[in-house]
């Protein structure tokens, strides 16, 4: 009995140990302990096609995803950790074709396909080992019958919720 207590204490102070040291969280973030700030500029909306509002909502998004997910603190100047970037192209292609019913008929797309590629550029102050500049890229496709503008809203903050998860792994999990 003696030893089970034992190991209920090794386990329950190892928790507090990891979780507590500054250097691994249980969302994925590896940051050193002195890595305290950070600055995330808005992410402009360079494509040609899109919502007007993909920059207000992209950079949003992002900040508050980084404040969920660490402890660092967001700084409108230099931060430990520096993000900047832009929304660099927003697509509507086909994906699937539906063959004519007749045959003078035309081959209509059955599904779409909404892509948007976002470039990042994230300096780590305290190590730069860890910067990058890159390009990250997700889609959502969709059924031709459905009205894009009713759900666009909807898919375009789907498919930048896979980009930020994407950054965030990229820059503070390291992977």
């Amino acid at each position: 009995m003696k030893l089970m207590n034992k190991l209920q204490l090794v386990i329950f102070l190892s928790f507090f140990y990891i979780s507590g040291c500054g250097v691994y969280s249980f969302t994925g973030s590896t940051l050193g302990s002195d890595v305290k700030t950070m600055s995330i500029q808005t992410f402009y909306n360079n494509a040609p096609l899109g919502p007007s509002t993909m920059s207000v909502n992209f950079t949003e998004q992002i900040k508050d995803y980084f404040q969920q997910n660490t402890s660092l603190v967001l700084v409108d100047g230099e931060g430990d950790l520096q993000l900047e970037g832009f929304i660099e192209n927003y697509t509507l292609t086909p994906v699937a074709a539906n063959a004519a019913s007749t045959s003078g008929g035309v081959d209509l797309a059955n599904q779409m396909r909404i892509t948007i590629t976002v470039s990042a550029v994230y300096v780590n102050i305290k190590d730069e080992t860890f910067n990058f500049d890159k390009k990250f890229s997700f889609f959502k496709d969709y059924d031709q019958t459905i009205d894009l503008a009713s759900v666009e809203e909807e898919f375009v903050d789907e498919i930048f919720e896979q980009i930020i998860i994407d950054i965030f792994n990229s820059s503070v999990a390291n992977w």
